[in-house]
């Protein structure tokens, strides 16, 4: 069984350490306590938790695509033909290639607020414990 500070099930949200425990002791979230007296939240509660908050959001009607990330737009590059958009959603940075007409017509701006809508039939999954930092 997998366990998780608070701090890290934050990060794994991304939320702050402080929404967390609000959540927690609000009831939302069941936490419970490790040998040191932390909290500890058990991975499959916060893996619900997550798919629960993830059907939440707004817009998963009328499309297949399910991986969308919320960020801030950073970088904007256009030619006559095709746009490079750069968007900071949390730790990650997402760059997208499109037509400078659909950069245009979405009105893409550095510091404008936009969401990654991800559709692939490849995605590599990684074990993060097993990564070295």
């Amino acid at each position: 069984m997998t366990n998780f500070r608070i701090g890290e099930a934050a990060e794994l949200l991304g939320i702050s350490a402080d929404t967390l425990r609000r959540w927690v002791d609000g009831g939302r979230l069941p936490a419970g306590r490790d040998e040191h007296g932390h909290r500890v939240i058990d991975g499959a509660d916060l893996a619900g938790f997550a798919r629960e908050r993830a059907a939440e959001v707004e817009g998963l009607e009328g499309s297949s695509a399910r991986n969308r990330l919320r960020g801030i737009v950073t970088a904007v590059v256009k030619d006559t033909v095709m746009a490079q958009v750069d968007i900071q959603a949390g730790p990650f940075r997402i760059v997208s290639l499109m037509s400078r007409e659909a950069a245009d017509e979405l009105d893409l701006q550095v510091g404008s607020v936009a969401v990654a809508v991800i559709k692939s039939t490849t995605v590599v999954v990684e074990r993060a414990d097993k990564q070295t930092k």
